[in-house]
This record gives C-alpha cells, structure tokens and sequence, in this order.
C-alpha cells in the first residue's frame, strides 16, 4: 500500500508546469517536416516511449496475477546425522504379546518387534509434485491493475506533454535561426555599405576633396560592423546546432530555410476567456492530474476492501512421495481452499486509509491549482503576443525612417553636403531599426507560438 502511494506521489511531482506545444497559425510545410521529424526522432521522447512501454509491462504483471499459478517442485533429499527418533516400542510391546500368546495358546501376536530409531531428516526421500495457486478473491490484485491502467494513462499524458512541448521547442528553435540569418543579412548590407563608403573617402581623399580621417573613420566602422557580424554569424551556427539537437541530427546539417515564413505574420487573436476555456479542456497536465487522482482513488477503496473483506485462495499439489524414487505406491493428491482475514493489525489500516485519503485530497488540490495556473499561462501569453504586435508595429514605422533618413544623408553626403559624422550616425541608426525589427518580427512569431502552446492548440 506504502508503494502504490509513492508511486502516486511520484507521479503528482511529475507534472510539469510547461505548456503543450502547437506551431504557430502561419503554415510552412518545411517548418511542419521538420517537426515531424523531430516528433519521430528526439531522444527525450524516445526515453517517454520506452517508459510508457515499461509501465504497460508492469500493467502485463497486474493482470497475470489472475490468472492461476502452475508450479513443478521436485525435492530430493539425503541426509546424515543429526537427531533421530528413539522409542523402544519392541521392548515395550514384545514380552506383553508373549504373554497374551500363552494366555491364548497361540502365536497371533507378534514378539520380534523392533525398536525405532530412526533419523528425523528424511534420507533418500523424494518429493516430486505439481503445485497450483489461485486467486478466487483478492482485493489486492484487482485494485492494483486498475492503479496499474490509471499509472498507464498518466504516463501516456506526460509523453503528450512532452510531444508537445518538443513541437513548441522545435517552431521556436527554427524561428531562432532564421532570425540569426537575417542578422548575418544586416550586418552583411552594412559591411557593404561601409566598404562603398570607404571606397568614396579615398577617391575624395586621392583628389585632395577630402582629409585622410574619413578613410580611417570608414575603415574603423568596418572592423566593428565585422566584428557584430562574427557574433551574428557565430550565434547562426549555434541555433542551427540546437535545432539539429532537437531532430536528433547531425549538429551541422544544413536546414532549409521558408524565406515566406516571417513575411506572413499571424492573425489577429481570439478571446481571451475563450482561449482559458480552451486550455482547460485540452492540456494534457489536466488529464496527467486526473490519471493520478484515479490511482489515488483507488488506492483509497484497496485500503478499504483490506480492512473489511477477506482474501479467499485455492491451492492443490499432486506428485510422488516417499523413499526412493520408485513411484509406486507414492502418488498423493492435496487440495485446500484458503481465507486469509487481518482481524486487527493495530490500526494500521485505518492509518493507511486515512492516508490514501490525504493523498487524494491533495492531488485535487494540484488540480485545482494546474488549472489556475494554466490560466496565467495563457493571460500572459496573450498579453505577451499582444505587447509584441505593438512592438513591431513601432519598430516598423521607426525602420521606415530611419532608412529614409539615411538615403537622405547618404545623398547629401555624396554630393558634399554633410558630414562624415552625421553620415555615420544615421548609418547606424538604419542598422540598429532594423535588427530591432528583426528581432520584433521573429518575437511576434514565437509569442503566437507560446500563446498556441498555453492554448493547447492541435490536441
């Protein structure tokens, strides 16, 4: 009982509190590949399977104990020594039967009796027999498979919750690495546009237009753009890496980039209340909590059925037995039916009841509190998905300016109408909008996949 309650209790601490997992609204077959690859090949998820395959066989052990148990047991045994039986029955009996001879006048009663002595461990003894066992009513092994069928269906939800929340991981890791891309494109445009800015200084240096410090001013701002663009190029390899990791790829597999996929941001959002509503039917944390609340259940009714109902078993051995093995005259047959009653135990089951109802009133506290926090979830998530799409539209309109700024400077600074300075200013100002565009663009992208995964969308 102890253990089924651990058990239980393991379970209930198993509950993750991350979310169920769904790609975000924007269909891309490429992206959709390549979660069903994952799906198919993660390492974590494998280890779900092969412990929902170690659970289903402990369900297989559950539901043998009903059926009989059929044994062959055969013994031998020699012995030597030890304690021996002595009795002196001859000397006892034999001079009683000589004198009823005499009073008879006739031999019927024997007068050669021997005494015993003979050794209590049994040698040349054999004991050769088929044992069978079963169970007409036991409140254990009926309890225990369907603790055992409830552990099963919480273990296939935690292999859900894990399946989906790989999903979610795999959409987002993916987004990541395009996000990567675009920088290393930023950071590329950039290091050109300098190079084109370097280039002019010294024609306008070489024609005495301009001062040999606009050169190294140039070519200083090339070494930092240069040096961002190592890091992009650097932070590239590794989310490509971890989105290898999570198909169980080789880590520098190339990935095929969807190139539409951040040009189509995802619709507008639905009702909130509508949304918590959603979760709560569909989270597979809901149904984990459930699964265990039914084992608790049960175990509450297996402590019950202990104090009160008895055990009744049937049992039946058949076989040889005797000295030597010569099976004549040795065969024997025994057959028993059996009730075992605990009468009084100290309390002890009325404690184990108590503590199975404990336990259940518990696991109905976490799903109380698995559902409040579900609900968080998703009110932060949309809030997050919310503040997102504002900050895209922003960082939209503050990229529009700036780079019309910067073709207006880049103009007069061509025809020497501005300074290398300001050149440089507005230069950077154009690289920083639009990485923080970037940044925002993917940042919508991966807060209407949380959101998704906080709704439970696709279970």
């Amino acid at each position: 009982m102890n253990l089924i309650l651990k058990h239980i209790r393991y379970l209930s601490l198993l509950l993750p509190l991350s979310v169920a997992a769904q790609p975000a609204p924007t269909s891309s077959p490429i992206l959709d590949s390549y979660v069903r690859d994952g799906l198919a090949n993660n390492l974590a998820l494998k280890q779900e399977s092969l412990e929902i395959s170690r659970v289903t066989e402990s369900l297989n052990q559950a539901k043998s104990l009903f059926y009989p148990r059929v044994a062959f047991n055969p013994t031998y045994s020699l012995a030597a020594g030890g304690r021996r039986l002595d009795f002196p029955v001859g000397d006892l009996l034999n001079p009683a039967y000589k004198a009823l001879n005499q009073l008879t006048g006739s031999d019927k009663f024997p007068t050669n009796i021997e005494n015993v002595n003979q050794l209590l461990a049994p040698n040349n003894f054999h004991d050769t027999k088929i044992s069978v066992n079963y169970a007409i009513f036991n409140t254990d092994i009926q309890y225990n498979y369907l603790i055992q069928k409830q552990v099963l269906s919480s273990q296939e939800a935690r292999r859900r919750v894990v399946e989906n929340e790989l999903r979610y991981n795999i959409t987002t890791a993916y987004y990541q690495y395009l996000q990567t891309l675009d920088a290393v494109h930023i950071f590329e445009n950039s290091h050109s546009i300098l190079s084109s800015l370097a280039r002019l200084n010294e024609k306008l240096v070489s024609n005495n237009i301009a001062t040999k410090e606009t050169v190294t001013s140039a070519r200083y701002e090339i070494s930092k753009v240069d040096q961002q663009l190592a890091v992009a190029q650097k932070n590239r390899e590794t989310a490509r890496a971890y989105f290898n990791f999570l198909l169980n790829r080789d880590l520098v597999a190339p990935v095929e980039v969807d190139s539409l996929l951040t040009k189509i941001l995802p619709e507008s959002k639905e009702n909130l209340p509508d949304l918590q509503q959603t979760a709560l039917r569909g989270r597979q944390e809901l149904a984990q909590v459930t699964s265990s609340l039914g084992a608790a259940q049960t175990a509450v009714k297996l402590a019950e059925a202990n104090a009160k109902i008895p055990n009744v078993y049937l049992g039946a051995n058949t076989g040889f037995q005797g000295f030597g093995y010569t099976f004549q005259n040795q065969a024997y047959l025994v057959a028993q039916v059996g009730l075992q009653w605990d009468l009084f135990r100290g309390y002890e089951k009325r404690s184990k009841i108590q503590q199975a109802k404990i336990q259940t009133n518990a696991l109905q506290t976490r799903y109380q509190e698995v559902q409040r926090q579900i609900q968080l979830q998703v009110l932060q998530a949309y809030f997050d998905l919310d503040a997102a799409t504002e900050s895209l539209a922003a960082t939209q309109s503050g990229m529009l300016n700036a780079d019309q700024t910067f073709r207006v400077i880049d103009s007069k600074y061509r025809n020497g109408q501005s300074l290398l300075i300001e050149f440089l200013r507005y230069q950077n100002d154009r690289l920083t909008a639009q990485l923080q565009h970037s940044l925002a663009r993917m940042d919508v992208l991966v807060k209407r996949a949380a959101l998704d995964r906080a709704v439970a969308v696709g279970q």
